[in-house]
């Protein structure tokens, strides 16, 4: 009887963990993308930033989903530490959904999601369609799970060894340790909360002790978030520690509230219960009053917790900077700044963190090529062996960022990033052979140097002429690049023209001033070379610009 006790509550555990993990994946997948813009644009302000972390919490069923991902976003440079601070007060809100849910007890309704999700993910071939039916699959083996071990448990009820071990645990500190490590192995508050919540509908474990594994809980959900910002940036590691710093600085309030209003505090819930108008019986093995006292619990616990913390966000940000001091270290551009094998960083944010390292590679290219179009006229050795030297790492970022890639397409990205890969592949090949240019203008001064040959006066004009054209649509198609920015398409297309249309007419001139002797032949090619080597730059420019658009036709709208 032992055996298969162990055997139900081990296999429910596993329904429960996996169903969780597949709903948060598939919302992810569905809605991550959508998600996230909205985490971008709303988070300027905190009380925005704490709606939109209790939204999205609320969504993924996961605070420590949330959490990550914002550690990734401070990461990637695309939200500071006040916006963080924000969105992780509200994650804090948002994750007590998942209890509430539990609470409601749809274990007889569980079948109908499973058969739906089935259904959905076997017989159907759109990817969005698939990634719903992953998360209705998921509530449904969840609510099943907890089914077993429901059932698992009400036999555990019987048993006066489980009954004497479960109530020895009754001094709040040894029940905190027990929800801390629980949840930094589950890596899930839900889940630990979820469990909880089974054990004391069955009268396994009184309320009171509850108070103290969920404030356990609490502290726990902080592990996640630590682990990804390990490999990322000390901001990152500030993003994390703003979470920790709030669950410790709430738990130890409430704690504080508990040692001499705890009696106070019982009877306060379990009147909420009551005036809800849910009865103490049990319904599928669970108390339906005890589940709702828990869910309850851990709504005010986090409620009270984000009260307190919210005035004092300046206070803690300033907190993180003693806590993990210092800048980043400033080291050559042969390493990846945005992205890490390292780290466990969210896959919700592994495309804009890999568009913010390719944003940071085409910066380094560009400012390789001004240089290289520089030194055309000062014909300076040294910044032409500093050409060389930046196009060695330009070259490693397009290795490693492309490698990222690859592995980044094996991941479980939102549907809407997945489409982005291949254009993202183009990219990097593109800014590769801008850092190409970059040192064929180098080879070029190095001719010129050897040659003890000098381009004219009118030739430098030209070329430095046609040089602030092409910055300025490399501009353009970075803005549009980095921030699907669509502002400038038009533009750039325009600027395209009017570059191949200069190429034309600086080649031609150039003809003519070799007809008329003004232009020596060797010099002549290096001119020819440079001006064509820019009319490329312009194409790859162009195309970077136009990755950001799926369709290609509309290229031809614009």
């Amino acid at each position: 009887m032992g055996i298969q006790v162990l055997m139900a509550l081990a296999g429910g555990l596993g329904l429960f963990l996996y169903g969780m993990k597949l709903m948060n994946e598939g919302l992810e997948k569905a809605a991550g993308a959508r998600l996230r813009r909205i985490l971008e644009l709303v988070t300027k302000n905190r009380f925005l930033g704490m709606l939109v972390g209790i939204l999205f919490t609320a969504v993924i069923q996961s605070s420590s989903a949330t959490t990550v991902l914002v550690v990734s976003f401070v990461n990637a440079g695309l939200m500071d530490l006040m916006q963080a601070a924000g969105v992780i007060l509200g994650a804090n809100i948002g994750t007590t959904v998942t209890a509430q849910l539990i609470a409601f007890n749809l274990s007889d309704v569980a079948p109908l999601f499973l058969i739906g999700g089935v259904v959905m993910v076997m017989f159907f071939k759109q990817p969005m369609i698939k990634r719903i039916g992953e998360v209705i699959l998921g509530f449904g083996m969840l609510f099943f799970g907890m089914s077993i071990m429901s059932d698992g448990m009400e036999i555990l009820k019987e048993s006066p060894m489980i009954t004497d071990i479960l109530g020895s645990l009754t001094h709040p500190l040894l029940a905190v340790g027990v929800g801390f490590i629980v949840t930094a192995i589950l890596q899930s508050s839900s889940v630990t909360v979820g469990i909880i919540l089974l054990m004391a509908s069955q009268g396994l474990i009184s309320l009171g002790i509850c108070f103290y594994i969920i404030l356990g809980c609490n502290m726990g959900s902080c592990v996640p978030a630590l682990i990804a910002s390990i490999g990322g940036k000390k901001m990152a590691k500030r993003a994390a520690h703003i979470h920790f710093i709030v669950n410790i600085i709430g738990s130890a309030a409430i704690m504080i509230v508990l040692c001499f209003l705890h009696d106070q505090i019982l009877q306060m819930i379990t009147g909420i219960s009551s005036a809800m108008g849910i009865e103490d019986v049990y319904v599928n093995g669970m108390n339906a009053k005890i589940a709702r006292d828990v869910a309850n619990t851990h709504l005010i616990f986090k409620v009270f917790q984000v009260l307190i913390c919210f005035p004092l966000i300046k206070p803690l940000v300033k907190l993180t900077y003693l806590i993990v001091p210092g800048d980043d270290k400033k080291t050559d551009n042969m390493h990846l700044e945005y992205i890490s094998e390292n780290s466990v960083f969210s896959t919700t944010a592994a495309v804009p963190s890999i568009i913010s390292e390719t944003t940071r590679m085409a910066g380094i290219a560009i400012d390789n090529l001004s240089k290289g179009v520089d030194v055309l006229f000062t014909k300076n050795s040294s910044v032409i062996e500093e050409i060389y030297t930046t196009e060695k790492s330009v070259n490693f970022l397009n290795e490693q960022i492309t490698n990222y890639l690859v592995k980044a397409n094996q991941l479980s990205l939102p549907v809407e990033d997945r489409k982005l890969l291949g254009g993202l592949f183009h990219v990097v090949n593109d800014i590769e052979r801008i850092g190409d240019h970059a040192e064929n203008m180098a080879d070029a001064a190095t001719q010129l140097i050897e040659d003890n040959l000098s381009i004219s006066k009118d030739g430098e004009e030209q070329i430095r002429d046609m040089f602030a054209k092409t910055k300025t649509l490399l501009r353009y198609s970075l803005e549009a690049f980095e921030k699907k920015n669509e502002e400038h398409l038009r533009d750039i297309l325009l600027l395209e023209d009017e570059i191949d249309e200069l190429e034309r007419v600086l080649q031609e001139s150039h003809i003519g001033r070799l007809t008329r002797g003004e232009c020596d032949a060797e010099t002549g090619m290096i001119f020819t070379d440079v001006v064509s080597n820019l009319e490329r730059v312009a194409d790859h420019a162009t195309n970077i610009a136009f990755s950001i658009i799926s369709n290609s036709a509309q290229k031809q709208e614009i």
